[in-house]
């Protein structure tokens, strides 16, 4: 609860020799967003730690490769297709562009969520917050990753988009047991519900963690500090009863803001303001588009395998933030095969985040279930075609 001391470096730690169900001790790393973002904080704590397997080397710096374009597959189909897709392309992306930032203006101006049981207010900024965080396995979200053809950042949205449906809609208190397994009551949420979410953007061009020695390097396309900014996604929170919809139109939304340069234009925009105007204009409009909206989410990437700090093995790592206006943030961050979900509170607001954390959890199961259940009725149908055929 105490603020940084601004006679020193803005960061301290924390060792609480607790044993919990995850780790034998907590380290708490607190440190002022003002000295980077997570993907700078992330590379300076592969450059401070080792390999568990071999503790004298450092950690692999994992890999990130962008999906590859739909019109790379077209360059061999001949001029006049080639032109025609890259028009409609460019038209596209402009047209994304202007709606979305049509959209932000309207939300820093008069644009609300609806409001929820999850959506505080500017008393947030000011009140404690609770951290939970919940570890799922890397390997399910990559499976559904993979099946599905999204990203991981598109299942990770589906998966949010289930739980705050089965948050708002009551389904960790009321349930219908059937065959074992709970099923939510599906009519508690109401029509026509606005839920947003501010979803961070990585603007540098090397994407994923870098090594900490190129993100100091002098005119650095990956330098350190932040380079980062905020995309508003719509949430599609509602009653489904196929939990792969969530999913589906995850990737629809997430596929849309990709094609728009909404980002790097706000963060020029801000850019401009801040030094016209002054950070204290740039904060006030900044926290208007958080009052506006109910929930920040973020994923980072994390090392590959199991690391150690002085000897000592690290099992997780749940980053998260505290001190804006915002009553829920929900950050993801990968170690080695786990997914660890960690999420802010205020609890004034959210009183029982573990139940949010349940709620990810179950649906991230429901979506596995779902897609086996998928996999094995296209698999018995092709069964039946193929001794159709043979008869």
């Amino acid at each position: 609860m105490l603020p940084l001391d601004r006679s020193r470096p803005l960061w301290d730690i924390h060792i609480l020799n607790v044993k919990t169900s995850d780790a034998e001790a907590i380290g708490v790393i607190r440190s002022h967003h003002s000295l980077g973002d997570g993907m700078s904080r992330m590379s300076l704590i592969l450059a401070c730690t080792h390999k568990s397997s071999d503790p004298e080397a450092l950690p692999t710096i994992p890999i990130l490769k962008r999906r590859e374009n739909v019109s790379h597959g077209l360059r061999n189909t001949g001029w006049f297709l080639s032109s025609m897709f890259a028009i409609y392309a460019t038209v596209r992306l402009i047209w994304n562009t202007i709606v979305d930032l049509l959209l932000l203006l309207s939300t820093v101006l008069f644009l609300k969520d609806t409001e929820t049981s999850l959506k505080g207010g500017a008393e947030a900024e000011s009140n404690a917050k609770r951290f939970s965080h919940r570890i799922v396995s890397l390997n399910d979200v990559r499976l559904i990753k993979d099946i599905m053809d999204m990203t991981i950042n598109d299942v990770l949205l589906g998966v949010t988009q289930a739980a705050l449906s089965r948050y708002l809609n009551g389904a960790h208190d009321k349930t219908n047991e059937n065959g074992g397994t709970s099923r939510p009551l599906l009519n508690n949420i109401p029509c026509n519900i606005r839920v947003r979410a501010g979803v961070l953007v990585n603007l540098r061009s090397e994407i994923g963690v870098q090594p900490l020695a190129d993100m100091m390097a002098k005119d650095s396309k990956c330098r350190w500090g932040n380079l980062i900014n905020v995309v508003v996604l719509p949430l599609s929170i509602g009653p489904e009863t196929d939990p792969l919809v969530y999913l589906s139109k995850a990737k629809s939304t997430m596929d849309q803001k990709k094609n728009s340069l909404h980002a790097p234009i706000l963060y020029l925009i801000m850019s401009f303001i801040v030094s016209v105007f002054g950070a204290k204009i740039g904060a006030a409009l900044f926290n208007r588009l958080l009052l506006s909206t109910t929930a920040f989410i973020s994923n980072v990437n994390g090392p590959t395998e199991e690391i150690s700090f002085h000897g000592h093995p690290i099992a997780y790592i749940a980053p998260s933030v505290y001190g804006h206006a915002q009553s829920l943030l929900i950050h993801c961050q990968s170690y080695a095969d786990k997914m660890v979900i960690s999420i802010a509170v205020d609890p004034t607001v959210i009183p029982d985040s573990h139940k949010l954390c349940d709620a990810m959890e179950e649906s991230l199961k429901s979506m596995k279930i779902a897609l086996f259940g998928k996999e094995l009725l296209i698999n018995e149908q092709v069964s039946v075609r193929v001794n159709n055929m043979c008869k």
